[in-house]
Order: structure tokens, then sequence, then C-alpha cells
């Protein structure tokens, strides 16, 4: 998964990737200059990689490492019909089980979500834009230079309830805003792109299935954010037993 990039003061713009051993055990991925990849390391999900990594100065969060960018290596893809047998073991019934787990990084499938948006004011626009200016100027010499991001005019969000509370979380998945600016260069209007996206989340999704990758802060570990969106099949109980001795 990849979460929205985020402007940095000592890297530039960042994203906060996890990702999921072949064990089973999560991985947060910082940080990851995304857009200053290319080719070989270029990753995507449902893609293997391999990397170098040391433990994180002040990030005490058992799952985090902090990455060697220049390791990055792609070695392989999970094919689809191996998806949801190797996550449905790691779905837990709620954030607060989860955090009673003591891990920072966990997979919940939601019940009744319902994906809705709200634009931005023109003053948050204005501060998210001049941010994304800063972080594509902060490059070193080496780095290629980047066009800043422009900020997606609508915060993304989902209403849902899990195992044991409901909840409300602004959806920080690069993909969805990622689906917002594909419409749009299609050549579909706002509205459209809008539509769209509401019948992929809220028909589509919650007929087929899906699960919500969430993590908490570092700063604040009682807070906690919709990270990834991903459309996964459940799973029969056969097919759950199955699952559980892979």
């Amino acid at each position: 998964m990849k979460a929205l990039p985020q402007p940095s003061k000592k890297y530039g713009e960042t994203v906060c990737c996890a990702g999921i051993t072949p064990d089973g055990h999560w991985k947060r991925l910082y940080p990851i200059r995304f857009r200053h990849l290319a080719g070989d390391t270029s990753f995507g999900r449902w893609q293997t990689i391999r990397f170098r990594f040391r433990p994180p100065m002040r990030d005490k969060r058992a799952e985090s490492c902090n990455v060697e960018e220049d390791s990055i290596e792609i070695v392989g893809a999970m094919p689809s019909k191996e998806q949801s047998r190797f996550l449905d073991p790691l779905v837990l019934p709620s954030v607060a089980e989860i955090e009673r787990r003591r891990q920072s990084l966990g997979l919940i499938r939601p019940r009744e979500p319902r994906f809705f948006y709200k634009r931005k004011s023109p003053v948050e626009l204005a501060e998210e834009k001049a941010a994304y200016v800063r972080a594509a100027r902060q490059g070193s010499l080496l780095d290629n230079a980047l066009e800043a991001l422009d900020p997606t005019p609508y915060k993304f969000k989902f209403q849902f309830s899990d195992a044991e509370h409901p909840h409300i979380y602004t959806n920080g998945d690069w993909e969805a805003h990622a689906m917002f600016y594909n419409g749009r260069r299609r050549g579909q209007s706002e509205a459209e792109v809008l539509e769209w996206m509401e019948h992929t989340f809220n028909v589509e999704y919650r007929a087929k299935g899906m699960v919500f990758a969430v993590g908490n802060q570092a700063k604040r570990p009682h807070v906690w954010q919709l990270l990834g969106v991903i459309r996964l099949n459940e799973l029969s109980e056969t097919e759950k037993a199955q699952a559980s001795l892979f």
C-alpha cells in the first residue's frame, strides 16, 4: 500500500508505504521518495520487493523500517488467485483488536462501508499546493526535478463499522486520489469522476468484498488512519480453513 505523498522538511516529498512479508509480518517502509523511483525500483501493489533497511532512530513502532531507497529491487508479483488466501488470515475484527495486539498496522473488513467526499476549502487547497511546491524544490542536485503535485480538490472519506465501533476515516490511499485524476485525464467532468468513484466503492467493492489497511501515528499511537482500500474476495469457511494452513 502507498499512502498519499506528504511534504517533508527533511526529505522533500515522501510516501509512507506498507507491506507484508511472506510469513505474514507487517513492514512500514519510510522514507520513500516514490516519485523519484524509476524502472526496477518503482513498485506497485501486489509486487514483491527486496531492500536494505535499518531500525529508525525515533519511530519505535515494531513494524517501521528506515529504507535505503537505492536498494529497492522488484523480485516478483503475487498472482490474483493467491491474494485472498494470503491476506485473509491477517484480517482482524476491529481497529481496537489491532491496538490490543500492539500492532501499528493491520487489516479489517469494514461493515456497511460508505464512501463519500467533501470539497476542500480554497484556503486548504492553497496551503496544500504551496507545501507540494516547496517539497518539489527541495531535492538534491542528484535528483531529477519533480513537478509539484496538484492536490485533489476533495477529501475522500469512508463511514463504516468494525466489530466494536463505528468510524469515519479520511482515505489516505494514494490510489483513490489517482482514480480522481485518471478520470479527469480521460476527459470526464468532476461530477462524472465522483459518480464513478462512488459506484466503484459503494457498489462494486461492497458486492465483491474489500478490506481496509489501517495504521496509527508514531506520535499519537491511539490515532488511527485509513491507509489503503483493497479489493479482496471474501473466502468461504472452507477456504478460510485452508488459508490458515497456508
